[in-house]
Order: C-alpha cells, then structure tokens, then sequence
C-alpha cells in the first residue's frame, strides 16, 4: 500500500532514492506536550494517556505550520500518536523511519522503548516489530534539545531569545516526516552507488539483514530499456558488484540523464526483497585549477541556501516549494548551492538530481564546541550518518563538514585534530568527491582551497585577486593560520549585499554598507561576480543568498520568494563565460 493522502502535510514519498511500495505515512496531527522541566520520564509519560495539546507533524513547534507557534526555548518535547498497522503486514518486519528530529530522541512503542538517536539532522530508523500488538499502537517520542550546551551542532539557530543578525529561529523536535514501512524478514537495509562513466559502468555495495544464503541482483534501465544487469551472492549481509553499461548518458548540469534501477535479493529463483532507485552517471575530479565534471572544467556558480521557510521554519511546507527554490535559483543563472549550515531533506536533493543542480553538502556544525576532542565525539557519529545517507545522489559533488570554525572564548582554537580527523573519515567514506575541512577558516587539510569575502567594493574586491590572474599569488585570508598548497580556488562566501528599501521598521541585517539605489546594487554585484569569474585562477564562487531570511536581507529574492530585482539582469551577469571555461574550449579545438 502506498501513503499519499493528500490530507495529511507532506505527503510524498520520503526516502526517493529507495521506494519500496508498503509504507505508511504518519505526518498530520499528534498529541503534544512541552516538557521545560524534562521530568517527562520520570514522570513516565511514555506511559500516558493523552499529552496536553495537539500539534501537526513534521513541522516543529516553533513553527506557525504546526499550530504550535512557541519560539521560547524548549528543553524537551514529547509526542504520541495512535496507529494500526496494515493487516497486510502481518508477516512482515515493520520499520519506523524518521527523517529527523532535533536534537536527542527516544522512542516508545506501546511504553517500551524501541530506542534512540543523537543528532538533529541525521535521518534515523528502528525496527519495532517486536513491539507492536494486535489492533491499535501507541507511538511517543521525546526529543530534547539544547543550542546553548556547546554540545551539539546548531547551524543557523539562535542561541539567544530572539532571531538575530545571521541566526534564526530555532527548531526543536520533528522536523521531517515520519513513516512507517513493510519489509521481509531479510531484506535491503542500504546500499552505495558509484558511477564510473570512464568505464561504462555502475559500481554498488549492498547491505543487507539476512541470515542465509541470497543472491543479490542490480538492474539498470535507462529510457525504459534495460542496459545492465548483474548478480552476486551476499556474504556477511554485504555484497559487491559492477553493473557494465551498454549505453552510456552522462549526468551534467542543467541536462541531468538519469537511470533508473531495480535491486532485488533472490532465493531459489524466487524474489524475497525489491526496491527502485535511479542513478547518474557523472564523475567529479580537481586539479591545482578547476574541478571537473565528466572531465570538463566547469565554473561553480552557486548560491547560498539556507533551507529557512517562513511558515514551516527548518521544514518547507510543500515538496513544491523544494522543488521551486531550485529553479528560481537556476532562473538567476546559478549552477548550484552551498547547502548552508543545515542538512537538507533527502527530498530536496531528489530534486537537484532531477534538475540537474550541484550542490555541496554540509553539517551544521556552529553551537559545537570544537576546541577539545569531546567535539569530535558529539560531532562525528552523526557526520558519518549524513554522508552514507547522500552518498548516491549525482547532484552533489563535494563536502564541507565545518563552516567559519572561529576561535573560542578566551582565546581557546579549534582542535586540528578534530578537523583532520573529520576529514580522513570523510575521505575513507566517499574518495570520489572533494572535502573542504571548513569553509573559510581555519584550514587544516583541504582539497580544495576556500575563503569568505565580504568587502563591498568591487574594486577593492578585484585589487585582491589581482595578482591570482597572472598566476601570482593567491590571496589568503588569515595567513597566519592557514597555507594556499595549490588546491583549486573557491570564494565560497562573498557578496551579502543588503538591500531591503520597504522595510519600514529597519530591524534588518546585512553585509556592510547598504547601496543607495537599485541600480547601484546591481552595478555591485556585477563588479564583485565578474572579477571572480574573469580570473583563471578561480573555480567557483557562492554568493550570499538566495532569499532573506527573517532580519537577514541580503537575499536576491525576500523570504517569500518574490524577485527584488529583474531576474534576467541577474541571470546575464551570472552566465557571463568564465576565464576556465573559455582556457577548456580554447584548448578542445
């Protein structure tokens, strides 16, 4: 059976790079409670009849979406919904899967706990089959969360009362969907794809519950035909093979060719699990100058998006309005987007596959302590989650686990350790894709080499990459803390210009010095967005932002996604040829 009741919020399939076809969704009203004491389990509320409100999931209570509305810190919070199972499912493992929940969860299925998770952005499932009974089941949950512990990442979220400056209101609990789904009693649990277009070919690593010997088989279709296939026994619930392409159809920016795919596990001829996926074929690769999509040098023109919603917070009200950032973002010639200090749904990147638009993945590390190894500790379990989960997607071609790690009070640093550490895992997880250590400062181990600038002069801007162009010196922010080593060059932050001449009651916030005139900022934002994009030395440039959030208003579009500006001047300005793209067509002829 499938969950798309159009009645409850966020109805769509959730997890689009593994569908299976039994699933249940449980977004839509819950019961609520807020727990600012978190005596809660002392108090054993997983025990409880009904909580004291009501509350629409997956949007966190902070948000207007979830009828809730409570920006005021929340210690802990607590969630019960009634649910009955499918007869159908029967005979079958029950999975309850959780997009993600800020910050530290537990989870009880009729009172008994069925487990928990540690993270805040992290997707997260248990296997409750064992607790379940016949007829109705009672669900709860228990998210507690606290941005002002040093221990846990934070992203964007305020640690004071009030949104302020860069940071925004908070999110506490359920903020992505909530499902349940029908497996075998062996089944897929997970699996990674590697493209190989050099070699015609698609390389995956299945996981798998199994407890017998089963035969693992991909196949591969692309435009309704089948152009691979192969199989393998399972050995220790993994398995491993390579799938050799008859056609091949590259995945590239703005004409994403996507195949399709079906694993399956078999026994004795007969099929025992089954699940669709879809795959791009596209490599990624760096030289000391550019980094190479399918070979080609190609110019990164991405935005910042901070995945902020006015109504929905963290949590975009409609798979629609995903989709719609993205095209708005590709309708102002943008390629592609620093996905900001915030780990995006997975449908989200769903939709950058489909649309053929790069991202870069982060975590959302500001609020945690890095200064000793306990950061690692808080840190890393959940970065190896995020990484396995959007491994397979096409349209993301690098990581940056750290943004701006600034020096603590009192003049206490970052641990190195923590970030070459971070680093190394991240390597050892995925080698086919760069990993920036922190974005803008402070390097420690990088492949690619990134700054933040946010000087508003254009000719001041140009007079820093001046000697770059010529094949001088690169120029480094903060010398006396990290070393240009030849890496590709990225301004991965610049711009912020504010701009915000309606606003009446100028609780605002933005970059420097705000332009006088429409004309003045668009005459801004071409200075800054040429020089990086003239000069050979430069890769790929981010422009902060896409949209304002709240009181940031150096948005291109407000935050309900309304052009300030004529987006084809943006857009002119943005497809101007940039000087790697015109060396990489010179030297093809």
């Amino acid at each position: 059976m499938t969950a798309t009741n159009h009645a409850i919020p966020r109805p769509e399939y959730p997890r689009p790079q593994m569908v299976r076809s039994k699933w249940l969704n449980l977004n839509g009203e819950w019961e609520f409670e807020i727990d600012n004491g978190q005596s809660g389990k002392q108090r054993q509320l997983f025990e409880t009849k009904a909580l004291a409100d009501k509350i629409k999931v997956p949007f966190c209570p902070e948000s207007k979406l979830s009828g809730v509305e409570n920006k005021d810190f929340m210690a802990a919070v607590w969630y019960r919904k009634e649910m009955t199972i499918p007869t159908d499912w029967n005979d079958e493992r029950i999975l309850l899967h959780f997009g993600a929940v800020d910050y530290e969860t537990e989870v009880w299925v009729n009172g008994k706990s069925a487990g928990t998770h540690r993270g805040g952005y992290a997707s997260f499932s248990l296997d409750i089959t064992h607790l379940l009974i016949a007829g109705t089941n009672v669900l709860t949950v228990c998210a507690e969360d606290d941005v002002r512990s040093g221990l846990q990442p934070r992203g964007k979220q305020s640690a004071l009362f009030h949104s302020h400056g860069c940071d925004y209101t908070r999110t506490t609990g359920i903020w992505q969907t909530v499902w349940l789904e029908a497996v075998p009693q062996h089944y897929l649990q997970g699996f990674k794809l590697t493209p190989d277009p050099d070699n015609h070919s698609l390389h995956v690593e299945g996981e798998f519950v199994a407890s017998d010997s089963f035969t693992f088989t991909v196949e591969a279709e692309f435009d309704g035909k089948t152009v691979g296939s192969q199989s393998a026994i399972i050995n220790g619930n993994q398995s491993r093979l390579s799938v050799k392409l008859s056609e091949s159809h590259l995945w590239e920016i703005g004409s994403p060719k996507l195949y399709d795919l079906k694993l399956s596990i078999q026994q004795n001829g007969k099929t025992i699990d089954e699940v669709d996926s879809y795959f791009g074929l596209r490599s990624v690769k760096w030289d000391n100058n550019a980094i190479l999509i399918n070979g080609k040098p190609v110019f990164q023109r991405l935005v910042l998006d901070q995945g902020f919603y006015p109504d929905g917070i963290y949590t975009a009200p409609t798979d629609a309005d995903l989709k719609r950032d993205i095209e708005l973002s590709m309708s102002l010639g943008f390629n592609g987007a620093r996905l900001h200090e915030k780990v995006f749904e997975a449908r989200f990147l769903y939709w950058a596959d489909q649309l053929g638009y790069i991202v870069w993945g982060e975590h959302a590390n500001w609020g945690l302590d890095i200064t000793t190894a306990q950061g690692l500790q808080q840190f890393l379990p959940e970065w190896i989650e995020i990484v396995k989960r959007d491994y397979n997607s096409p349209a993301l071609v690098g990581w940056c686990p750290f943004n701006e790690t600034w020096d603590g009070p009192q003049g206490t640093r970052q641990n190195d350790e923590v970030l070459r550490i971070t680093y190394q895992v991240t390597k050892s997880l995925d080698a086919t894709r760069p990993v920036i250590d922190t974005s803008g400062n402070f390097h420690v181990v990088t492949d690619i080499f990134d700054i933040h600038d946010y000087e508003q002069n254009p000719e001041k801007f140009a007079e820093k990459y001046e000697a770059m162009r010529s094949g001088g010196e690169r120029y480094v922010t903060f010398p006396d803390r990290q070393k240009y080593e030849e890496q590709p060059y990225f301004v991965s932050e610049y711009g912020g210009i504010w701009w915000n001449p309606g606003q009446a009651d100028q609780k605002s916030w933005g970059y420097g010095d705000r332009p006088k005139t429409e004309q003045e900022f668009i005459s801004r934002y071409e200075g800054l967005t040429l020089s990086l994009l003239e000069n050979p030395y430069i890769c790929a440039f981010c422009y902060t932002q896409l949209y304002d959030v709240e009181q940031e208003v150096n948005g291109l579009l407000t935050y309900d996604r309304n052009h300030k500006f004529d987006p084809e001047i943006i857009r002119r300005i943005n497809a101007t040829v940039a000087a790697i793209e015109k060396i990489a067509a010179n030297t093809a002829k």
